[in-house]
């Protein structure tokens, strides 16, 4: 043979092969989805944290606890990102939690969140900046 009677030969994949083999992804697909949970719903208590005088201040530890519970237990606990934001998920059913906010330097700020049902709960906290006392003047 020459070089330009050779011709290029591809292997195709029979109808039958093809169906067989979509078929076997289909079968997977479903069986992946049917092992998985139902996906659970949540709400959400989301905000933002500023610092006076209103600029968003990063990693401010803020804290979840469940309002009316006498030891204060912590339900979960979140340090901002470089936007002063965080969020928490919490069950779906109608319960209200304090949000604390505190950072060194500043005086800590909480707020209440009260939530109904599967929802999104905004919370914002300003920080005040802690005075540093003054110097006392000498004579």
């Amino acid at each position: 043979m020459t070089k330009m009677m050779k011709m290029r030969t591809t292997k195709r994949t029979s109808g039958s092969k093809l169906a067989a083999l979509l078929a076997a992804i289909g079968l997977c697909a479903a069986g992946l989805s049917a092992g998985k949970k139902q996906a659970e719903s949540y709400s959400v208590v989301a905000g933002t944290v500023f610092r006076d005088p209103g600029f968003a201040l990063p990693d401010a530890k803020v804290v979840l606890t469940l309002r009316g519970d006498p030891k204060a237990k912590k339900l979960q606990e979140a340090v901002t990102n470089y936007r002063g934001e965080f969020a928490f998920q919490v069950a779906p059913k109608e319960a209200a939690y304090v949000v604390k906010a505190s950072m060194k330097g500043y005086g800590p700020e909480e707020k209440e969140a009260a939530i109904s049902g599967g929802e999104r709960v905004e919370v914002n906290l300003v920080l005040v900046p802690l005075s540093k006392p003054s110097k006392p003047v000498s004579k």
